[in-house]
């Protein structure tokens, strides 16, 4: 599988109607046993998050996407899986299908203030963040969190592991099931970062970083090991939907 070389100097594929997507995100998960949790952000719009309760909880998992308006996959992903319906009973879920609502309908990472969301978790800049982070601090620890993202300037499929205590680690599984339906980066460094096959393990102090992700606020604050899944969005739509589906499938299998 080649890359379609729309890239150039950023994203240069499709984008979704991101409204569209959520309100089907919503029948489906309304649908689906999901119960629905919006938290209103200045602008006067609503964030939309939904929990399900596993019959049999033994484990809490945090999934969020949309996070970049140019990365159009990871809510793709969601929506397909809340309509496949697969879910483990032993897991507890939470889920936000969309936090840069104003980025989408522009194509762009950023949200329409310019800011990259995925940057702003230590200071919380934005209201969309700083609204976000209220409503995580509502919840309870997770034993794992899942960010989907898209990289535009990827040859395959790659993924960040945090994981400071050394748990168990679904990283190379999750790379095993995702290279039968995508491609992944084999590069030796991505961003700056070591990588083997595709893994990333980061180094990161998080009190040396000026600007976090949601990730490292969420390693910081609510969980201990975080994952970070960047489908390569030169690549046909479908193949990124189903890598991020197939990555999000491993770790519901893994714990």
């Amino acid at each position: 599988m080649q890359r379609l070389d729309k890239n150039l100097g950023g994203y240069r594929g499709e984008g979704i109607d991101i409204q569209k997507v959520l309100e089907d995100i919503k029948i489906a998960a309304e649908q689906t046993g999901w119960r629905p949790d919006s938290f209103s952000i200045p602008n006067g719009q609503d964030l939309v998050a939904y929990h399900r309760r596993g019959t049999k909880p033994q484990n809490r998992l945090y999934l969020s996407t949309g996070i970049h308006g140019d990365e159009p996959a990871g809510p793709l992903a969601i929506l397909e899986m809340l309509r496949e319906n697969h879910w483990p009973d032993h897991i507890d879920l939470w889920l936000c299908p969309c936090i840069n609502l104003t980025g989408f309908p522009l194509n762009t990472r950023e949200n329409a203030s310019g800011i990259d969301l995925n940057r702003d978790y230590r200071h919380g800049q934005s209201p969309e963040v700083r609204t976000h982070i209220a409503w995580l601090a509502q919840q309870p620890e997770f034993d794992l969190a899942v960010c989907l993202h898209e990289d535009w300037e990827a040859n395959g499929f790659y993924l960040y592991e945090l994981n400071p205590d050394n748990r168990l680690s679904p990283a190379e599984k999750i790379i095993q099931n995702v290279s039968r339906v995508c491609p992944i980066e084999t590069a030796d460094t991505i961003d700056g970062w070591p990588a083997k096959a595709g893994i990333i393990r980061p180094d990161i102090s998080p009190e040396d970083r000026e600007q976090w992700p949601e990730a490292l606020f969420l390693l910081t604050h609510k969980t201990r090991q975080t994952y970070t899944f960047e489908s390569p969005s030169d690549f046909p739509i479908t193949t990124r939907v189903q890598a991020q589906i197939a990555a999000v499938r491993t770790v519901l299998e893994s714990i």
